[in-house]
């Protein structure tokens, strides 16, 4: 009984290891992906300059960082056999996992005004912070981007460009609007019949939609995350509940069923 108590313990703490191993790679592609959306896409942080603290890059890395600790935390508790660690691991996963959850539940519940928080964000950077510079990573630059990625203009519609303080007496929009874009055709001709030439959509729309097309990439994400999650718990109590004290020569021992 002694031997395949001790099977059984070994072969959990592999099971638990590899599970973990699973994990911390998760949590490398998170940090590679906010590493990379902050390196390619740094100047996004503009379009909301008041929430910039809260972009996909800094949400990513942070969730990259956290899932790469507790990891870190399974990983040796299950090398090791410690009861500390495993019993950290735990209660930091159920953490986690809380917090996944409360932060979901908010979004879904306020989802209407952190929708109309974002487009009146969206609208303030259009107005007070839009210039006529076209450097890479400025404002302009990624609106012209997400324009002709969408074909879209504004954030509700055209008119939201019209007198910001980048051209306060005039009606008109970035070229980039254009559906066939030329120098200048942004600019209101005399009979105001180029306003069909521009794309008539909002952008806040267009994102929307594009979103919704892609939540089951997101959904699958989540379910596999979640999985690994509740596996690890469940694998790490299991293997606390079977580790005893360790001797001097740093080792455990398995329940002895003849003491009972």
């Amino acid at each position: 009984m002694r031997l395949t108590a001790k099977r059984i313990q070994a072969r959990l703490s592999d099971v638990l290891t590899r599970s973990i191993v699973v994990l911390q790679l998760c949590a490398c592609g998170i940090l590679g992906a906010g590493l990379w959306l902050r390196l390619a896409y740094s100047g996004y942080t503009t379009l909301v300059p008041h929430y910039s603290f809260a972009s996909a890059d800094s949400l990513l890395l942070a969730a990259g960082c956290v899932t790469f600790v507790i990891a870190f935390f399974g990983c040796c508790g299950a090398w090791f056999q410690s009861r500390c660690m495993l019993i950290t691991y735990f209660f930091l996963v159920i953490l986690m996992f809380l917090g996944e959850f409360m932060l979901g539940t908010l979004a879904f519940i306020f989802r209407e005004h952190l929708a109309k928080s974002l487009k009146d964000e969206l609208l303030f950077g259009i107005e007070k912070h839009y210039n006529v510079t076209r450097e890479p990573g400025t404002l302009p630059a990624i609106w012209d981007h997400i324009h002709t990625e969408f074909h879209c203009c504004g954030v509700r519609d055209y008119t939201d460009w019209f007198r910001i303080n980048a051209w306060p007496t005039e009606d008109r929009v970035p070229d980039s609007c254009c559906i066939h874009r030329e120098r200048y055709c942004g600019r209101l001709d005399l009979e105001e019949r180029n306003k069909e030439l521009w794309y008539q959509e909002g952008c806040a729309t267009a994102i929307q939609m594009w979103l919704v097309t892609r939540l089951h990439v997101v959904g699958t994400v989540g379910l596999v995350v979640a999985f690994l999650q509740l596996f690890g718990q469940v694998a790490s109590m299991i293997l606390f509940c079977t580790v005893r004290h360790k001797r001097s020569s740093h080792t455990y021992k398995s329940y002895d069923t003849t003491n009972t």
